[in-house]
This record gives structure tokens, sequence and C-alpha cells, in this order.
């Protein structure tokens, strides 16, 4: 065998290994395994709780929540408890901060804030089983404050609105598929 022949059988045995490495990582699809029973139909959601100062954070969330399961599931959600919801969803904004993140530098004004957002949530069975829960949910989003007057829009309120939808998709992921 020449050099070549060696250096390319030593390459390909080389691709070969990196192949089976990188196709035995443990990733998977995700979607096939669902946690949770198939005796399962309907559930309850009603308005999380609200732990921070912040008007009307927790109808915002749990009104995205409740969107996101009827888009993405076949269970019935009802938001009153008539006793024939097979589990219930509960979740509680626990913190809400709205900070400052840059300030302009010619006239010391808040350029851009943060707003950052902590949750829990949980799935309980009507009889007391816990199905799923996260009691550790982060969310920050930024946003740019208006520097002219006439035409300053108060961006806190569509940062929370994107943090619900991003909650409300993150969490219906983690309860349906099995991670």
């Amino acid at each position: 065998m020449t050099t070549s022949q060696v250096m390319r059988r030593l390459m390909l045995a080389g691709i070969a290994v990196l192949l089976l490495a990188t196709a035995s990582c443990g990733y998977h699809t995700g979607g096939k395994a669902v946690r949770l029973p198939t005796d399962l139909h309907t559930l309850y959601v009603p308005t999380f709780i609200n732990g921070t100062s912040i008007y009307r954070i927790e109808q915002t969330i749990t009104e995205d929540v409740i969107r996101e399961l009827r888009s993405r599931t076949n269970y019935r959600v009802v938001t009153t408890n008539d006793g024939d919801a097979d589990a219930t969803l509960t979740g509680t904004v626990t913190a809400a901060i709205i900070s400052p993140l840059t300030y302009d530098p010619a006239t010391g004004r808040i350029s851009s804030g943060m707003v950052t957002v902590s949750m829990s949530a949980s799935l309980v069975t009507s009889k007391g089983k816990v199905l799923w829960e996260n009691p550790n949910y982060l969310y920050r989003e930024q946003y740019q404050v208006s520097r002219d007057a006439p035409s300053f829009f108060e961006e806190e309120e569509p940062a929370l609105g994107r943090i619900a939808n991003s909650f409300a998709q993150t969490l219906v992921s983690d309860i349906l598929e099995a991670y």
C-alpha cells in the first residue's frame, strides 16, 4: 500500500469515528414521547397568581398559556372549575423587575430597560398527583425607551407581552414533550 492510500484510509476511519460519536450524542426529535396520561382530556387553567406589583401581568400570562394550549393540543381547556377537569395547571408570577439598562450620555435619561420575570407552574391531576412542575422559569426582555417626547410609547407592556408569549410556548412544550 502506498502512503497516500494509508492516509486516505486513516482519514476515512477518522470520519467514521466522528460520525459515530455525533450520532450517539443523545439528540432526538421532540414531540414523540408524551408524559401525560392518555385519560387526560380536560385541563382547568385558573388565572395565575400575581406575587408582584406589576398590574395584570398574571392575566396576560394566563391568557397566552390558554391560547397556546388550545392551539397546540386537543385538550379541552376550561377557565372555570366545574369539577369535570382531569387536571389543573396553576402558575405563580413570583417576581417581576423593571430596571434601566443603558443611559443616554447626552441627557442622562434611560435609553433602554430590562424586564425580568420569574414564574413557577405545575400540572396536578384531580386526584392530587403531580404530573409536571417547574418552579424556576426566568425570562428577560430588553426594550428601548423613546427619546422623542411627542412620539413616546411605553415599551414595558409590549416587553411583558413578549415574555408572556415566550413563557406560554416554553411551558406548553415542557408539559407536552418528554425532556
